[in-house]
């Protein structure tokens, strides 16, 4: 469960399961990055040419709901594993990332608005 579970132990999980196959030979960061990118993908692809309506029935139907999951912790996966790779710590990078969205984004200018900060 996401509540009673933290990024470390996840970490832990992926790479014992990729040490125990010696997979962390095929492991650099620019192979992890493709993997993000390939299962981010294929995540992408089950919503290709699907409507609002068809996404939320999508989401109520549980065998394409379990497809979905399944996809987006492949990304998560691959995530975990470069972040592991690389010494980054996901939570820091993340409050980080957070505080510069801040800057970009401050609420009085962006709220119900998509444009990016430099447009």
């Amino acid at each position: 469960m996401d509540s009673s579970t933290n990024i470390d132990e996840l970490k832990e999980i992926v790479q014992k399961f990729c040490k125990d196959r010696e997979w962390t030979k095929f492991h650099d960061p620019k192979e992890l990055a493709i993997g993000i990118s390939t299962e981010a993908g294929e995540l992408l692809e089950i919503f290709r040419f699907k409507n609002e309506i068809q996404m939320q029935e999508m989401l109520k139907d549980q065998k394409k709901k379990k497809d979905i999951s399944e996809e987006l912790a492949d990304v998560l996966y691959y995530v975990l594993l470069f972040s592991k790779y690389t010494g980054i710590d996901l939570a820091e990078a993340l409050k980080n990332k957070m505080k510069l969205n801040e800057e970009h984004y401050p609420v009085e200018k962006s709220f119900g608005n998509n444009k990016k900060y430099n447009e």
